[in-house]
Parts: structure tokens; C-alpha cells; sequence
């Protein structure tokens, strides 16, 4: 068997020994909630972004899109709540998912000075696709976690801020 020469391993040396002098010291930030939920999202919004880029839609969309198809008729202020949005800045995006065919406003049942936001058929065919892709996306993102390990980081997250 052929030993490498001493000239490979001597390119392979400062090469590793420059790795870790790049890798600083973030023993501090490593132990607290907000930096590691922070550095998970960058993962996983990259990737969201990256798939979710055919149908169109960023994050805030798909999560009012996915909760119209969950909770048809839920009105505006119903969706600010749920995704602690302002209402102005639910304003623009629901004239712009409108616009786009994807949901339609019909008067509420019960307030009849509210409006009740409905998927059309266009609206509950992309959020269908869509669901599916963000699932399968979410699996790849987590891969390194048992389903255990994934539904405790998910209640642990969320009792931050339910």
C-alpha cells in the first residue's frame, strides 16, 4: 500500500490547523435560546425559501394560506392574532393573495361587519402542494433529529411564545 508523501500531509496540516483558527470561540451564544432558534430559522428559511420560490409564496403567505385552508372564513383580525401581525401589514398581503386568485372575502356568518377570507379552488390547489413540500422540506431540515427529538424541540419552542 502506497504512503502518502510527505508533501500531501504537510498541505493537509495547515489546511485543518487553519480551520480551527477560524471557528472562534461562541461558547456564549451556543448556551443561549434566541442565538441557536436563530442560527435553526437561517437553515431552514434558506431551504423554505429555495422550494417554496415555484409557487410564489414567502413565509407569511404560506402560513395565512395554510390557516385559511384550516380555518375557512377566518377573518383578518383572527389572522393577525394568530400570527401576532399587524393588521396594516396583513392589509397589503391579503389584496396581493387576492389579487392573485388565491382567496376571496365573503361576508362573515355571524359579524356582519366582518369578512370572512375563503381559499378559491386555485388557492386550495397551491396550499395542498405547498403543505406537502414545506412537510417534506421541515423532514429534510430536521433529519438529524429522531420524530422524539423533533416533537420536544417543537413544544419546548412553542412554550416560549404560546
Amino acid at each position: 500500500m502506497p504512503r502518502p508523501s510527505k508533501n500531501s500531509s504537510a498541505k493537509t496540516e495547515p489546511a485543518a490547523a487553519a480551520g480551527k483558527q477560524d471557528r472562534l470561540d461562541a461558547r456564549i451564544l451556543e448556551a443561549l435560546v434566541g442565538y441557536n432558534a436563530r442560527r435553526a430559522w437561517l437553515i431552514i428559511s434558506g431551504v423554505f425559501a429555495e422550494r417554496m420560490a415555484p409557487y410564489g409564496l414567502k413565509q407569511i403567505d404560506f402560513s395565512v394560506l395554510s390557516l385559511l385552508a384550516h380555518n375557512p372564513g377566518a377573518t383578518s383580525r383572527q389572522l393577525c392574532n394568530t400570527l401576532d401581525i399587524l393588521p396594516p401589514n396583513l392589509v397589503s398581503l391579503v389584496a396581493t393573495l387576492d389579487s392573485r386568485g388565491l382567496i376571496e372575502r365573503k361576508p362573515h356568518p355571524h359579524d356582519g361587519r366582518a369578512v370572512g377570507l375563503h381559499l378559491t379552488e386555485a388557492g386550495e390547489k397551491l396550499i395542498r402542494e405547498a403543505e406537502q413540500t414545506v412537510t417534506q422540506l421541515e423532514a429534510d431540515a430536521s433529519a438529524r433529529l429522531t420524530a422524539r427529538e423533533r416533537e420536544t424541540l417543537i413544544r419546548l419552542l412553542q412554550k416560549i411564545y404560546l
